[in-house]
């Protein structure tokens, strides 16, 4: 009997970088940071290599209305076996909990260039996702770490935080406290119930970096690999060309001289960088068979 051929998988990735926000947006604080764009560029350059179709969102690009389309749109065309790559490069932020699901009452944020993008936002977008499409999300970003979220250290002098202002966070959220509430009130009214998605960050924080560990968040069909800039009692650094965690993952890359798996490539990703950032690795949904990939592979 003849075989029917093997359909090769397909990729798709979006890249997103931010060297400043809105100022009409963000309560008259505009972020200014300096890498970012530099390392959306890099994150699609390695994309390119891959013959990902890709797409690039840059500062004034990166709109909540573009992250969303791009997300959709990768969520309806991609199916099992496929792989969705999204690398995100911009201030984390935070807003007030509404809707119970975060343990310490915040909820942490992209900040992108007309509003925050709430994690409640974007792991629902990503739990839509087809069973068995493979996603991998990098995130040089603070507030991309576990539940612990204790206060950030002080950083060196003269250095560029990836992280908004807590007094420009509680301005930006007074003075848009309504549309922040409406967006997590319509998160839990799309899964019908708002402790249907357990807290992400907590569900991240049990798996860490343990070889066979899986969390789930509520029906979570895809699975999904994280590599974190930093745990959220630290803070992400920007460079002059790279942001400090893009930058050692450029090295380690090493333009895809690197060999080993997901687990190997953090390992090594987190021994180049200082102790005062330390990148972490998690997973959601069937993972495993994933975790064990080449980084990056289609």
């Amino acid at each position: 009997m003849a075989t029917k051929p093997s359909t090769a998988a397909r990729a798709v990735s979006l890249h997103i970088g931010l060297n400043g926000v809105s100022a009409s947006a963000y309560s008259g604080w505009d972020g200014p940071l300096a890498a970012c764009e530099a390392d959306a560029h890099d994150m699609a350059a390695i994309a390119k290599t891959k013959g990902m179709q890709s797409t690039v969102l840059l500062t004034k690009h990166a709109t909540r209305a573009a992250v969303l389309r791009a997300m959709r749109a990768a969520a309806k065309a991609l199916k099992a076996g496929d792989l969705f790559f999204v690398s995100y490069s911009g201030h984390g932020g935070q807003v007030p909990d509404v809707n119970g699901d975060e343990a310490d009452g915040r909820d942490e944020t992209w900040c992108l260039y007309d509003g925050q993008l709430i994690d409640d936002e974007l792991y629902l977008e990503l739990s839509r996702y087809a069973a068995g499409v493979r996603v991998l999300v990098l995130s040089d970003s603070c507030h991309s770490g576990t539940v612990t979220r204790a206060p950030p250290p002080l950083p060196p002098p003269g250095t560029r935080l990836k992280l908004m202002p807590e007094a420009v966070a509680r301005r930006v959220y007074q003075d848009h406290q309504a549309f922040y509430d409406r967006l997590q009130q319509d998160v839990a009214q799309a899964v019908g119930d708002a402790k249907a998605i357990a807290d992400p960050d907590a569900a991240l924080a049990h798996v860490g970096a343990a070889a066979h560990a899986v969390a789930r968040v509520g029906k979570f069909n895809p699975a999904v690999v994280l590599i974190s800039g930093c745990m959220d009692n630290q803070t992400s650094l920007d460079g002059d060309h790279n942001g400090a965690f893009t930058e050692q993952l450029l090295r380690v890359w090493n333009r895809g001289a690197f060999k080993g798996d997901y687990h190997a490539f953090h390992t090594r990703i987190k021994a180049g960088m200082p102790d005062t950032q330390t990148p972490h690795l998690y997973a959601l949904g069937k993972a495993a068979a994933m975790l064990r990939e080449a980084p990056f592979s289609v």
